[in-house]
């Protein structure tokens, strides 16, 4: 799996947070980081996305993440994450940078997701990509980290 995405992790303490989750996630992911766009915002949102598109793998099964995404739930994000490993095809997530995603990057998307209708900073959603991956796989493998029982909530 990879990550691509807009601007570069600087904060040591998201680093750390990310580092947490990539040391534990199976499959490995891995993470490009491309320079922020210059320019006017419709510029920036150009740019960025044709760097986005440049670094896509031959065939890659591109998952996107924008506001107008699916918002499943863990148990289905499990359930998606599995059915794209299994394609064969390199599985890769793309975060924009502040203008978003531009339109030809959503029209190369196989898949849309969303963290919600809030925005989030860009770096954040990186931490919360991984997490939500390795939460994914763990719930995939049977592992307690995800706990769907918990009391009050409706089986």
């Amino acid at each position: 799996m990879r990550l691509i995405a807009i601007g570069r992790m600087k904060d040591a303490a998201d680093r750390a947070l990310m580092e947490r989750y990539l040391k534990r996630l199976t499959p490995t992911l891995g993470i490009v980081e491309l320079p922020d766009g210059k320019g006017s915002p419709g510029e920036i949102k150009r740019r960025e996305g044709e760097a986005l598109l440049a670094a896509l793998p031959d065939r890659a099964f591109v998952v996107a993440l924008d506001q107008d995404g699916k918002t499943p739930d863990s148990e289905a994000f499990s359930d998606m994450l599995s059915g794209w490993l299994e394609l064969g095809r390199p599985l890769c997530f793309l975060i924009g940078g502040a203008e978003g995603l531009d339109a030809p990057v959503l029209a190369r998307a196989d898949a849309l997701l969303s963290f919600g209708r809030l925005t989030w900073p860009h770096m954040l959603v990186r931490i919360m990509l991984a997490e939500q991956l390795y939460r994914a796989r763990a719930i995939a493998a049977g592992h307690p980290y995800h706990r769907a029982g918990r009391p009050g909530r409706r089986a």
